[in-house]
């Protein structure tokens, strides 16, 4: 199978390096790390006139109709920078739930960025998210109320709507919740806020079909699981490109760094793994949007080989840097942070190789 790109997805990557290198400096990317809110007015309105927050958002909702595959490219570059805000928590998580519960009434606002949204999903536990969600949705007359805590809403504080899961007598149901106002929490990943969201009685909207939605929730993550490894294959490939860059330039014993054998075998591993993480991407992006029978299984192969690889590819890095790995003015511990605080994120690379596992089996 052939994963080259054709000349449009060059023409995308191009302009997506371009922008990201010439927007999200050391700077602003410091700035926005150090700001509460993480959101940069600006910034976010050069993502929508590039057309990213409606990339995936069909044509007949102001959007650009592209697939995982398109939106792979983009997020490659953003992880390499690694870009702060409010990005993947609306123009991704949230526009694929909205797609895929067929919310249409989100997707114009989305696309022109006059609105952002967010998913909460995760709670307390480990493994499969919605074998974790404990929240509860339940008729109050002639309307429904949330009561539950999700520790973990990316830009929970900030976002215009929520699309909460809850569990109700039916099963798990997507309910829509207006200015959330989340409780900001510390994060490993300062460019990423991370906000905690507890609901008592709280008005709510259901959203999409009636019954149990499990089935739609497990393709939804599927998709932002093969997202999330497509940016943090981007972040795993900056990683590399400092070291090379760093070893290069620094002289020990009147000898390069990268001239050491150690060092050489040491990046010729983190190629490797970038190199393999690459392929699992690429793949599971195309079987989405195919909706190729492996989709499943390919996804959580990507998802799972990727956020491990980029932890240790990240980590190597500033092993790589020495102590100038650890100082705020230079990029790598980001990257790490990005890669380490991706890793925990839509079940993790242990749950995922769990899941697939799970497949594997029940196939045999």
């Amino acid at each position: 199978m052939d994963f080259t790109y054709d000349a449009e997805q060059e023409a995308l990557r191009d302009v997506a390096r371009q922008a990201m290198d010439r927007e999200v400096g050391g700077a602003r990317l410091r700035q926005m790390a150090d700001d509460p809110d993480g959101i940069d007015a600006e910034l976010w309105t050069t993502l929508v006139g590039l057309g990213w927050t409606g990339l995936v958002i069909p044509e007949a909702f102001g959007g650009a109709g592209g697939g995982l595959s398109d939106l792979s490219i983009v997020l490659n570059e953003t992880g390499r920078v690694p870009l702060p805000g409010p990005f993947f928590s609306s123009a991704v998580m949230a526009t694929l739930a909205a797609k895929a519960l067929g919310a249409d009434s989100l997707l114009a606002d989305l696309s022109a960025g006059r609105t952002r949204g967010t998913v909460a999903l995760h709670e307390f536990g480990h493994g499969d998210p919605l074998g974790t969600v404990r929240t509860r949705a339940r008729r109050r007359g002639a309307t429904w109320v949330l009561d539950g805590v999700k520790p973990l809403v990316l830009d929970g504080h900030t976002a215009d709507w929520a699309i909460v899961v809850a569990g109700t007598e039916e099963g798990r149901r997507a309910f829509l919740v207006e200015k959330p106002d989340g409780e900001p929490v510390p994060a490993l990943d300062p460019t990423r806020k991370v906000a905690r969201l507890e609901f008592h009685d709280r008005p709510c909207e259901p959203i999409g079909p009636g019954g149990n939605q499990a089935s739609i929730w497990h393709r939804i993550m599927d998709d932002a699981s093969v997202a999330l490894a497509a940016e943090t294959l981007g972040t795993a490939d900056r990683a590399l490109a400092l070291a090379i860059d760093y070893t290069k330039e620094r002289v020990v014993f009147d000898q390069p760094v990268a001239s050491f054998q150690v060092v050489k075998h040491k990046i010729v591993d983190m190629f490797h793994q970038i190199e393999m993480a690459r392929v699992a991407v690429q793949f599971a992006a195309w079987a989405s949007d195919a909706e190729a029978p492996e989709r499943q299984r390919a996804a959580a192969m990507a998802a799972a080989y990727t956020s491990e690889a980029a932890v240790k590819v990240t980590g190597e890095a500033i092993q790589l840097h020495g102590g100038v790995g650890f100082t705020w003015a230079c990029d790598a511990h980001f990257l790490f942070k990005r890669a380490k605080q991706n890793d925990v994120l839509i079940g993790g690379h242990a749950g995922q190789r769990k899941r697939l596992a799970t497949m594997l089996i029940d196939t045999a």
